[in-house]
């Protein structure tokens, strides 16, 4: 069976696609340390997600981790306890898992 080669583009393509991704990765990396100080709030985070899909792709566990208390234990318990699979992205979240995650930290 022959592996399967990865699609063909161009430099230019290339280029702006890694663009695109860097963008996104300070994007992330901005909102949690806004997070991490208090300046953005979680229920901030989910309305911004319905507009910014950078923001609907982040994955729900490093952004508890980037909460004010949270470490990775409680991250990992308090998705636990709302039914969020470890993998979830913000714009996979239901509704229930948002208001335990937002009636946790209110």
């Amino acid at each position: 069976m022959a592996k399967q080669q990865p699609p063909q583009i161009t430099d230019e393509q290339r280029r702006a696609a890694l663009e695109k991704a860097g963008l996104a990765r300070t994007k992330r990396a901005e909102m949690k340390a806004l997070l991490q100080t208090g300046s953005l709030t979680l229920e901030e985070v989910f309305t911004e997600a319905e507009a910014d899909d950078i923001v609907a792709g982040t994955k729900v566990y490093p952004l508890l981790v980037a909460m004010p208390g949270m470490g990775k234990v409680k991250a990992m318990r308090l998705m636990e306890a709302c039914k969020i699979a470890d993998n979830r992205k913000i714009r996979g979240l239901g509704t229930r898992q948002r208001v335990c995650l937002l009636d946790h930290f209110a």
